[in-house]
């Protein structure tokens, strides 16, 4: 802050933002005026307690293994995700200068960043966003008894950057969408990897929202930020057009360019992403 701020618009965003001139003037004094809120607002900085860092440290190596338990050291996991998901009618798409994944492989660790959580993002879990938090936050209590979820609710108030990143899970908790997701998850043909795989992500999503509660104290998701909450993320497309596409026969044919059906997916993709607004 400090009276200056940095933005990296997305490629496709500029075009919504900017094209129009009312359009972009109100968007440039959106960015002007929450500028000069934040910097003369911003109060003296002062370092997080040493056991707020701790905790946070804590927090951040118990989630980390939840995550890469369920990503790395599953069985069927990368079958599961290039099933369930339309990482392979993204790849199709010409939305950038580089392919989906570095090699020729389905491997997790060869995909980008964007491929990998826009992935996420069309069957509506957003898990990268997420995975991990309840867990770790169930472990952590269990390990620090005397604590408890009343230290963690003291850390949320007193910490600004434990209480934006809190925000942000919040937010992309509440684009997460369950039911839609188990649309998606019976894109897998095995059904017993699909109940085992899915079954653990619901249940961490679960645990995510209750732990998320607790700490900040609210009773639903986005119950401290009405604006967003007034503006819902978009249901018809994903439910149920996109997975219904996505089922239809010789779908590894279909999602090449040029295509019957891949025009129709495609577009579906562009309208979730378009809903949704940060997806990936």
């Amino acid at each position: 802050m400090n009276g200056q701020i940095r933005i990296t618009e997305q490629g496709e965003i500029i075009t919504r933002k900017y094209s129009n001139r009312e359009v972009g003037r109100n968007n440039l004094e959106i960015l002007a005026a929450a500028t000069l809120e934040a910097s003369l607002q911003q109060p003296k900085r002062v370092a997080p307690q040493a056991d707020y860092l701790q905790a946070m440290e804590q927090l951040s190596a118990l989630a980390f293994k939840a995550y890469r338990g369920l990503v790395y050291e599953t069985d069927g996991f990368v079958e599961y995700f290039w099933a369930s998901t339309v990482i392979n009618e993204i790849a199709t798409l010409n939305i950038g200068s580089r392919p989906a994944s570095r090699k020729k492989t389905k491997a997790i660790e060869d995909l980008r960043a964007i491929p990998w959580v826009f992935s996420w993002a069309q069957c509506r879990l957003m898990l990268p966003g997420w995975y991990g938090f309840g867990s770790a936050v169930e472990a952590w209590v269990v390990q620090h008894p005397e604590k408890g979820v009343a230290f963690l609710r003291a850390m949320y108030q007193e910490w600004p950057f434990f209480r934006t990143l809190l925000s942000n899970m919040d937010m992309v908790l509440s684009k997460s969408a369950i039911g839609i997701a188990s649309r998606y998850a019976e894109l897998v043909p095995d059904e017993a990897l699909r109940e085992n795989i899915f079954s653990r992500i619901r249940a961490e999503w679960h645990a995510s929202v209750d732990s998320l509660l607790a700490i900040m104290g609210h009773g639903r998701l986005l119950e401290g930020n009405p604006l967003l909450e007034l503006d819902p993320p978009p249901l018809p497309v994903s439910r149920p057009a996109q997975p219904r596409a996505s089922a239809a026969p010789s779908r590894a044919s279909h999602a090449r360019p040029g295509r019957a059906g891949a025009a129709g997916i495609q577009l579906t993709i562009n309208g979730i992403s378009a809903g949704l607004r940060n997806s990936g």
